[in-house]
């Protein structure tokens, strides 16, 4: 299989710089990100991985202006996080496929193609490429509870993808699938990437997943979330499944565990 390759920007599309991130509640303030810094290039696909709670969602919310930091600064495509999100710079994967049951699988992809008022042509065409993309051609016409797991989540992707955004961010979006399906998934997402170049944004438990998907491993400590560890990943473009049995595959998979290690060694 092979992999786009990241590019080598002048700048670039995701700037995080001593990024920090206080929750006000009612048993006191809760420090869900400390200091991260941050740099992601077009194309890269980088894969966030942490303990629960160690901010690697927030972060991610931070990127979509989903959330909204107390310290530091980010930019998305040189813009604010809002403006990012006015200009449509990216579509977001959420944990579940969150698809409205009396619409479509077709209808949930138009969705968001109908409220920024793109033609019924555009919205046609746009539908069936994205569903070719994600292997669900089709698919249109049947609904949400006449799908698997995993195709209801390849249908959230393919609306994700529909106003084809250059930036794709995604929340752990495989993670209640069972391991022959996340596989399966894992390959399609790469297949995908290599198809359209976009720049991901990964947010995964488990390392295997993020060793196999990324350019870059970002590893994150127990809250308030700090970045222990940044693995530029070596495997080459082609990526098979049975890579994960490689010599190099199980270093790097090593180095995520040490960070990992490292991250809860820290004192807050």
């Amino acid at each position: 299989m092979m992999v786009a390759q990241a590019q080598s920007p002048t700048a670039p599309v995701i700037a995080a710089d001593h990024l920090d991130l206080t929750f006000q509640t009612n048993d006191g303030p809760v420090h869900a990100l400390k200091d991260v810094s941050l740099d992601i290039g077009k194309g890269e696909f980088v894969s966030f991985i942490g303990p629960s709670g160690c901010g690697k969602t927030t972060f991610l919310r931070c990127i979509a202006a989903l959330e909204q930091p107390t310290g530091g600064s980010i930019s998305v495509n040189g813009m604010s996080p809002d403006e990012a999100r006015r200009n449509r710079a990216y579509g977001y994967v959420f944990q579940a496929a969150g698809l409205y049951p009396w619409r479509t699988i077709g209808g949930n992809i138009r969705l968001p193609l109908e409220i920024m008022g793109y033609s019924r042509a555009d919205q046609a065409e746009r539908v069936k490429k994205v569903l070719e993309l994600v292997d669900l051609a089709g698919f249109e016409k049947k609904y949400p509870w006449q799908l698997s797991g995993g195709m209801q989540q390849r249908a959230s992707i393919a609306r994700a993808l529909a106003f084809d955004a250059d930036i794709l961010l995604m929340d752990e979006p495989f993670g209640a699938l069972d391991e022959i399906v996340r596989d399966h998934l894992n390959e399609q997402l790469l297949k995908l990437w290599a198809a359209t170049g976009k720049t991901i944004g990964f947010v995964t438990h488990s390392i295997p997943e993020a060793v196999y998907l990324s350019t870059k491993i970002v590893v994150m400590s127990p809250r308030p979330g700090r970045i222990t560890d940044v693995i530029e990943s070596t495997l080459p473009p082609e990526r098979p499944l049975d890579i994960r049995d490689t010599p190099e595959f199980l270093d790097i998979a090593h180095r995520v565990r040490e960070g990992l290690r490292a991250g809860h060694a820290y004192d807050d």
